[in-house]
This record gives structure tokens, sequence and C-alpha cells, in this order.
């Protein structure tokens, strides 16, 4: 009986030991970084800012054009006139000012939308690598991880079923 139950203990923790968790880890700033695709996504967001900056100047152009006829005509504008002068500048001037402010957010919304296609092809080949190497559990370097076993980085794994070259460290 008694060896009965050290079997039955010995079969239990084995059968433990096996099932624990392979936890891997990714950092996937550096894949991002190091993806070709990145430098197209680089271009693209340059293209969006100079557009919008070339529409701001269009903006502050026609807003200096107002101002200089405005000021030029001022004298021989009846009081309606001038009013309605007036108001097509102050309105032109608030467009200009929203224009700026929402100007950074906008190209933050476009470089988010032209990225994310980067984070889901990286995600769909973490998923092949988890699925292969048998992980249960991914977890991003960025996350403060006290300890970390090189072995279960997965990568440079994940850079090689990608395709993407691994630089060469100095």
């Amino acid at each position: 009986m008694k060896k009965i139950s050290i079997l039955i203990i010995a079969i239990v923790t084995s059968l433990q030991i096996n099932a624990q968790a392979k936890v891997g880890t990714i950092d996937i700033e550096y894949i991002i970084s190091n993806m070709p695709q990145l430098e197209q996504v680089n271009l693209d967001v340059k293209a969006y800012s100079d557009d919008l900056e070339n529409q701001l100047q269009v903006k502050v152009t026609k807003y200096k054009a107002l101002i200089e006829v405005y000021q030029q005509n001022e004298s021989s504008f009846t009081e309606d006139i001038k009013k309605l002068k007036q108001d097509e500048i102050i309105i032109l001037e608030q467009d200009i000012q929203k224009f700026q402010k929402n100007g950074t957010t906008l190209v933050q919304i476009r470089q988010t939308e032209l990225i994310n296609p980067l984070y889901k092809l990286i995600g769909e080949a973490i998923s092949v690598i988890a699925s292969e190497e048998k992980f249960s559990q991914i977890l991003t370097i960025n996350n403060s991880i006290a300890y970390l076993d090189p072995n279960f980085d997965i990568t440079l794994l994940t850079m090689t079923k990608m395709g993407i070259p691994i630089p060469k460290e100095e």
C-alpha cells in the first residue's frame, strides 16, 4: 500500500511538472524597428504631415491676404462691409488655430493607422510560434520583468519567421 501511495505521488508530481506553463517573452518594439515596412510607414507619415503643413500654409496665406485687403480698403468700407470682412478674418483665424491644434493629433492617428498592420503581422507570427513551440504565455519585454531567461525570448525567432533580417551586434 505504501508503495502504491509513493507511486501515485510520483506520478502526480511528474504530471504537475510537465503541466507547468511555458512562458516566453518578446520585444515587439525591437521587431517593429527592424521591419523593412517601417520605412514606408515613416515616409507615408511624413507625406501626410507635409500635406497638413501645406494646407496650413494655404490657410495662413489666405489669412494674410484678407488682412492686407482689409487694411488697404478699410477706409472705403461701409460699417456692414467692415463687419463682414472682420468676421471672415476671425473665422479664418479660428480655423487656423483649430487646424494647428489638431495637426499633431491627426498625424498621430495616421501613424497608428499605418503601423497597426505591422503589429498584426507580429501578432500572427507570435501565434504560430506559440503554437509550434508550445508556449502557454508570451509576455512583452517592456512590462518590467525582473528576471528573463534568454532561452524563452522569442524576439529573434519571430523576426526569422517573419523574414526580417536580424541586425549584427556590434
